[in-house]
């Protein structure tokens, strides 16, 4: 007679799931996979519009203090390849002193670059006013020229309900949108939702 030992087996417990456990605990994963991946998605965005957001912040702050601190006009602006001021705000956004105030970057004119934005998310859509191709910040750190006050909206590619702006004022003072009715949606100044064109 043959009798087999097994050492492993007299005084423990074999862990392990069964199949069928196995099969519960795969299925109730991919119900809250499911559940949350849309919830996901949308945090991936804000989180994305709220960078942007204080990235232009921070330059619109960077081109009111230089303004001030060298006592010149600074010009921001989106640049094409000739270094001019366009109105697609989602480009290159530059800061620099425009010395001579013709919307035009002219580094052989002893112009000098303060800082750079790249372009935005590709597809979103970054707007000041209809056609507006500048915000000039005066010595005084006021906000000066056609223009000088407004909105500048950022409007996430097929999320418009995440869209946020930045609200300028003439005296160079600025402040990002905010929910003002509980709707789950930024609004701008007069209560009205953000909205790009």
């Amino acid at each position: 007679m043959l009798k087999l030992i097994f050492p492993f087996a007299q005084n423990s417990i074999i862990k392990g799931f069964t199949l069928i456990e196995l099969m519960v605990s795969v299925s109730i994963v991919a119900i809250l996979t499911a559940i949350a991946a849309p919830s996901f998605s949308d945090f991936i965005v804000e989180m994305r519009v709220d960078n942007e957001i204080s990235r232009l912040q921070r330059l619109l702050l960077t081109a009111r203090n230089h303004a001030i601190t060298m006592q010149s006009p600074v010009t921001l602006c989106p640049l094409n390849e000739q270094n001019q001021c366009t109105s697609q705000w989602q480009d290159e956004i530059g800061v620099f002193i425009d010395s001579n105030d013709n919307k035009i970057y002219e580094p052989a004119s002893n112009e000098v670059l303060i800082a750079m934005k790249d372009f935005a998310f590709e597809g979103d859509r970054l707007q000041y006013g209809l056609r507006r191709n500048r915000i000039k910040f005066a010595p005084t750190g006021r906000t000066t020229g056609w223009g000088s006050n407004g909105t500048l909206k950022y409007c996430p590619r097929n999320h418009n309900d995440h869209s946020r702006a930045i609200v300028i004022s003439t005296s160079g003072r600025f402040y990002s949108s905010r929910d003002i009715n509980g709707d789950g949606r930024d609004q701008i100044r007069n209560g009205g939702n953000i909205i790009c064109r």
